[in-house]
């Protein structure tokens, strides 16, 4: 799946075989983040059915669903210490034991501080599937390889969100949205239970850093603060969208009945799935042509924008087209972890994954949350919110993602810039990136210009 150049790994003096390391380490941890997407996405396909039994409005759906957001994006930075520290097989799968709990509790609210709860015990329970999936692969993989690595990781993952439509309708036509996350609990904790008995453990090589040390260097990283931004305005927003208020769009605005919008969703989910592995591909291709990944996400950017432009102003097009765009845009995370990857040395890599999904994922929760609020605005007429509503909503989100593009294009440091942060770190920063007969020049722009 990945070619055979560069995987083979050694763990205790004893080669590993790279379909070993797939198998016993990548796997394990693609189902684990498969499983996050469909409780992400799960609230889309259920939200109708949920509203109409409890009684929920806009506003409701969109903080019981936002929720799942706050909680991880709270939970990132201590969960990427723990992962640093303990390492992703023992976090992963006690984290996965606590969604679980919240699925079974899930499956028994009454109401909504109940389904709140319980959404929000999810939301820590799946609070590393990426992050811990991202360490092992950093663990795993050589550094040339990561972006192509990462690409394949949230492509299975994002089948979760294929799982959140069609296949999710079908067990709710013969169950109901209890049983099926009463479902989820048993895989979720079948999945946890894997993890810990199969994956092996393995450490990163040199020194390691103190969790403030290290925060204290991603935090003051002006790169980091350079690429946040649009990241998360553009990944968040798409999570967000992909998530609830898709299928609210088009029944609302295109009028779709529900075999329809779930048809609908399913095929985006299907292109954001596609699409993790097509950008993990482009990003390999295009670093080996001397283009950095930071130019391709703002690509991404430029195409979400315009996209959402598309709905906005109601262009005569097949709406699906811009929405599947957006759900490219959601799997973008690859290219950003990339660009993490090559600021920050290995043994920073949970930490520094962690902050920068404390953007990701707080960003989303503002823009589902959000999104409902101003929705709620507006009265509905029989039973759907108006167009202008759902143009206005877009609109604000549109106007944001532009700034954080902005704020990327024109606010980047120079390399001189780069190379002297870098310095200021001092031999620190020599020994992580096992480069210590390098000037110090050079070193800055082994993160920056690695020829992959």
């Amino acid at each position: 799946m990945f070619g055979r150049r560069g995987v083979d790994a050694k763990l205790g003096g004893a080669a590993i075989p790279g379909w070993a390391i797939v198998a016993l380490v990548f796997m394990p941890f693609a189902a684990g983040y498969f499983l996050s997407y469909l409780f992400r996405t799960i609230n889309g396909v259920v939200s109708e059915r949920l509203a109409s039994e409890l009684g929920l409005n806009a506003a409701d759906l969109g903080l019981v669903t936002a929720v799942y957001f706050l909680v991880l994006a709270a939970a990132q930075i201590p969960v990427g210490v723990m992962l640093d520290r303990y390492g992703p097989r023992r976090v992963q799968s006690t984290l996965l034991l606590v969604a679980a709990l919240g699925a079974a509790a899930f499956a028994r609210s009454t109401g909504p501080l109940s389904l709140l709860m319980s959404r929000a015990v999810i939301g820590l329970g799946v609070a590393a599937a990426l992050t811990a999936g991202l360490k092992a692969i950093v663990l795993w993989f050589p550094r040339e390889r990561v972006a192509l690595v990462n690409g394949h990781m949230v492509m299975l993952g994002a089948l979760g969100a294929v799982a959140a439509t069609l296949p999710a309708e079908a067990v709710l036509g013969k169950t109901g949205w209890r049983d099926l996350f009463d479902i989820l609990a048993v895989t979720t904790a079948g999945t946890a239970i894997l993890i810990f008995f199969l994956v092996p453990e393995r450490s990163p090589e040199g020194p390691s850093a103190t969790a403030t040390g290290g925060l204290r260097d991603i935090l003051t990283d002006r790169r980091f603060w350079k690429i946040a931004p649009l990241s998360g305005a553009c990944i968040g927003s798409a999570w967000s969208m992909q998530g609830l208020w898709a299928p609210a769009w088009l029944k609302d605005v295109e009028g779709m009945t529900r075999s329809e919008v779930v048809t609908a969703l399913c095929a985006t989910a299907v292109v954001l799935s596609l699409g993790a592995w097509l950008l993990g591909m482009v990003a390999s291709w295009t670093r080996r042509k001397g283009i950095r990944p930071e130019t391709l996400l703002a690509c991404v950017a430029v195409l979400f924008i315009l996209a959402q432009l598309m709905l906005v102003f109601r262009l005569p097009l097949p709406s699906i087209g811009p929405w599947m765009m957006i759900a490219i845009v959601g799997s973008a995370t690859v290219l950003s972890f990339a660009i993490i990857a090559d600021y920050f040395p290995k043994e920073m890599a949970g930490r520094a994954n962690g902050v920068l999904n404390v953007v990701h994922f707080g960003w989303g929760f503002l823009a589902q949350y959000g999104t409902g609020l101003l929705l709620a605005q507006w009265a509905q007429h029989d039973g759907h919110y108006p167009v202008i509503a759902y143009q206005v909503v877009f609109g604000v989100n549109v106007a944001l993602q532009l700034l954080a593009l902005i704020w990327s294009a024109f606010g980047k440091p120079h390399q001189a810039e780069i190379a002297s942060s870098l310095s200021g770190r001092g031999m620190r920063q020599e020994q992580r990136t096992t480069c210590t007969a390098e000037p110090v020049v050079e070193i800055a722009f082994h993160h920056v210009r690695h020829d992959w």
